[in-house]
């Protein structure tokens, strides 16, 4: 088995797109008005339109009402992504800070209110225990 994305559901397509792209630098695949794809080596970010819902089952997942998952990205530098995003309404719940198990850490929300968790390994014992 492999464990291949997440995907969330919205009511802005476009919007969140836009996020992702700009927070992660990553181009994503429209693949239909409906649906898009941010691909990395490890996993995919999946965006989906709430016109998608009923295609699964009716009223099977809300868009914005996630209160249960953070969504985490690792980056080569947290700081630079901080940066990257400062100034443009983004809601940081955490600015960047070193955490005690040895990742350097953003918590942030995207347009949909999901929380995003961007991180960097900084320390030699986190780097090992994340090595790609």
């Amino acid at each position: 088995m492999d464990f291949v994305s997440v995907r969330v559901i919205t009511d802005d397509l476009a919007r969140l797109v836009a996020f992702y792209e700009k927070a992660t630098g990553i181009p994503a695949d429209r693949v239909t008005e409906d649906f898009a794809e941010l691909r990395t080596p490890t996993a995919t970010l999946a965006l989906g339109s709430t016109r998608t819902v009923p295609l699964f089952a009716p009223g099977s997942a809300r868009p914005a009402d996630n209160h249960s998952v953070i969504i985490e990205f690792r980056v080569d530098d947290v700081d630079r992504v901080h940066e990257n995003l400062a100034g443009t309404g983004t809601e940081f719940v955490r600015e960047p800070t070193t955490m005690p198990w040895g990742n350097r850490a953003l918590l942030l929300r995207d347009p949909d209110g999901n929380l995003v968790n961007f991180f960097t390994p900084v320390t030699p014992a986190a780097q090992e225990r994340l090595a790609r």
